[in-house]
């Protein structure tokens, strides 16, 4: 194994003590101090410099069946993280690189070398491999061109617009021949944000009235496409504007994650009979064969600026949770990143 450097005594990490009900409580969670872990063969010890904090993880911090296997009580939570390798029991990866993996929550990781991505610090800045380069920015591509099959001259809406995901598809759709990008987010500084940075044709705040009203007002003549991050009003809207043909792609029901009551669905579902509408979930694991394209076309997009990207950085991990649940209200612009 490779000299290791001096390292802490203990490893500081977040368990999840009580599955939460409703909005999730601080006292469901925990920072713990635990060993310093050891990697055997085949794995590296990685410190993580940038921990990820999602809107799906709300749903592994309870017990129903789901796409991915719940979070373990009274043990670490897992998520994106970007580090650098601290020792190595594993060819190919050496000390001093950095890599990609999916345990985070923590201050040190040991990840089996299988499980690691080694990314390039220098090609872009790292945080932007959990963000516009990384499973963010790929569930934007595969969601709006495969699963939503975006064609040249379409109108598109995103809602949580200002997201890390929404504004990020906003853009592919504008560099890709949209006609029309609207978006929907909750501050009249966000929707100035899509307008004036990112390219949107028009946007709106979900709060200053009904969604749909203020939809056809910016898509007078309908909409072909609706990348979902909402549900809820936002979803009812968009099949009220579809058009003959419409695609939704449904990433995400941000709205509805901490509801202790199931919400009530769309009530004009008929209206797909009609336009012959598409609703289609999808999940980012289903389309990581998209990954080398995707890094091929949106990487010189980033390089050069035609794509622009936003982080809100949280420092330390004592504030994890904190980073976390602020993903939760909407107080993240772009991707929210926990600095270490």
């Amino acid at each position: 194994m490779a000299d290791t450097p001096a390292l802490p005594a203990v490893n500081r990490e977040w368990h999840l003590l009580s599955r939460p009900v409703g909005w999730p409580k601080p006292e469901d969670f925990a920072l713990v101090e635990a060993p310093m872990p050891t990697p055997g063969e085949g794995q590296v010890l990685v410190r993580n410099l940038y921990l990820s904090v999602d809107p799906y993880m709300r749903g592994r911090m309870s017990a129903a069946k789901s796409y991915v296997a719940p979070f373990e009580l009274g043990k670490v939570m897992q998520g994106g993280a970007v580090g650098e390798v601290v020792a190595s029991n594993a060819e190919g990866i050496a000390v001093g690189d950095h890599v990609l993996h999916f345990f985070g929550w923590r201050e040190y990781a040991v990840v089996d070398a299988k499980n690691a991505v080694k990314v390039d610090p220098d090609a872009a800045p790292l945080s932007t491999y959990l963000g516009v380069l990384g499973m963010t920015g790929l569930t934007a591509y595969a969601g709006l061109l495969r699963t939503a099959a975006f064609k040249e001259g379409d109108v598109v809406f995103v809602s949580g617009a200002a997201g890390a995901v929404g504004s990020q598809v906003g853009q592919i759709a504008k560099l890709k021949g949209a006609s029309k990008v609207i978006g929907s987010a909750g501050s009249d500084e966000k929707v100035k944000l899509l307008v004036e940075e990112y390219g949107f044709d028009a946007a709106f705040n979900y709060k200053n009235g009904p969604v749909s009203e203020q939809l056809r007002a910016a898509a007078p003549d309908g909409i072909d496409v609706y990348f979902d991050n909402v549900g809820g009003d936002h979803l009812e809207a968009a099949i009220g504007s579809l058009n003959q043909g419409g695609r939704i792609a449904v990433c995400g029901m941000i709205s509805v994650y901490n509801n202790t009551e199931p919400a009530p669905g769309p009530r004009n579902l008929t209206r797909l009979i009609q336009t012959r509408g598409r609703i289609e979930g999808f999940l980012v694991g289903d389309h990581y064969d998209l990954q080398p394209q995707f890094v091929q076309e949106v990487g010189p997009w980033v390089a050069s600026g035609a794509l622009k990207y936003r982080e809100t950085v949280v420092e330390g991990i004592e504030n994890n949770l904190e980073a976390f649940l602020g993903v939760l209200r909407g107080d993240n612009t772009g991707k929210m990143i926990v600095k270490l």
